[in-house]
């Protein structure tokens, strides 16, 4: 009797639950990982029962690698499917180098100028110059760069800064609160020449030189819970034109409600004429922030949206022209107004300035 012949039957490989659920985490791993996804899916089929060459054809693989992988998970387990870790040059840039660096850009200047440079630091030290770039930009040093900062003298600080950030986050019941200020001496500026737009492969273009045609000065109340703002042009920055602009207020908004006003320590808001009119009108309440502290102000947030999307890249040739500009930007912004969220307390705020105030003391004791 004739016997007939008959294929080795599929190599199974056997893994537990834990190995399983691992695997097919694995498997769906994106592109930075995709060798190791493609290891766990052999390992996967091949736990099923089916047989290599099937495996090679569902994976567009060889039998080699289907072998190697199997092989290697059956010796080492799941962490055998991760690339081995491979050797390289040794390091030839000591820690105790790399220290010296650091500490030499944080605790001296070169003879010849006023900051380091990665060539003067690494003249100095005897390293190249993306070394030295190389370390500045692993502990974040920035020797080229140089910002301002100023700290409040005010006596009442503390005071101040409760109250106001107090009314941000807890405003008063039955009142409205504004953060009222002005940005002055507004220019209308338009280009010698004609700007070019933009076009498909080219930004927009201007001539650096323009010509001036008067300014204007914007009395702003931007409503902190609603983001609503009141605005008005005024020709000049006095008493006159804020008393003006208070009387605008007290006509557009409720007359049963009180009115809480953030302002800074301009002159303008504390003048003879201001508090008579104020006694006048007991519903408006000024709390005032602490000097050098504008960015207490949320209005100034939204001057600075009104510079970038109206004013820094505009064209005026009147005075007149560049009030409607603005006075378009308050109605469109009006129509679907967008609140600045105070998310900062006092507490945070005064840990805050305590902190630089101790590193300036500090400054000013190593200098």
């Amino acid at each position: 009797m004739k016997k007939t012949l008959r294929g080795r039957k599929p190599k199974t490989i056997r893994i537990t639950a834990e190995q399983r659920s691992e695997l097919e985490r694995l498997s769906r791993r994106g592109r930075k990982n995709r060798g190791v996804a493609f290891r766990s899916r052999i390992i996967l089929l091949s736990s099923q029962g089916i047989a290599a060459k099937d495996v090679c054809r569902k994976l567009r693989s060889c039998l080699p690698t289907v072998y190697a992988w199997r092989k290697r998970f059956t010796e080492g387990g799941v962490n055998s499917l991760y690339d081995e870790k491979k050797p390289g040059a040794p390091r030839k840039i000591t820690d105790d180098k790399i220290e010296a660096v650091v500490v030499k850009t944080l605790e001296s200047r070169p003879k010849e100028a006023t900051h380091w440079s990665t060539r003067m630091m690494a003249k100095k030290v005897g390293l190249s110059q993306s070394a030295i770039s190389r370390i500045w930009r692993t502990f974040g040093l920035k020797p080229h760069r140089a910002d301002t900062y100023t700290l409040s003298q005010d006596p009442l600080f503390i005071e101040k800064v409760r109250d106001v950030v107090g009314l941000y986050m807890t405003p008063p019941a039955n009142a409205l609160v504004l953060s009222v200020d002005e940005k002055s001496q507004i220019q209308a500026l338009n280009r010698t020449q004609p700007i070019l737009p933009l076009a498909l492969g080219s930004v927009e273009r201007r001539t650096p030189d323009y010509e001036r045609h008067g300014t204007t000065t914007l009395f702003a109340a931007l409503n902190v819970k609603t983001g609503k703002v009141i605005g008005q042009c005024y020709p000049r920055h006095r008493s006159q034109e804020f008393r003006k602009f208070l009387e605008h207020i007290e006509d557009n908004t409720p007359q049963t409600q009180e009115i809480h006003m953030i302002l800074d320590n301009y002159g303008t808001h504390k003048s003879p004429m201001i508090h008579r009119w104020l006694v006048r009108h007991p519903r408006f309440h000024l709390h005032f922030i602490p000097t050098h502290s504008s960015w207490l102000n949320l209005v100034e947030r939204w001057f600075g949206l009104l510079t970038e999307r109206q004013i820094k890249r505009g064209a005026h040739t009147s005075v007149n022209q560049l009030k409607r500009a603005i006075e378009s930007y308050i109605q469109q912004s009006n129509t679907s107004p967008k609140p600045f969220i105070w998310t900062k307390t006092a507490d945070e705020i005064l840990g805050k300035v305590g902190r630089l105030a101790a590193r300036v003391l500090q400054a000013h004791t190593e200098f």
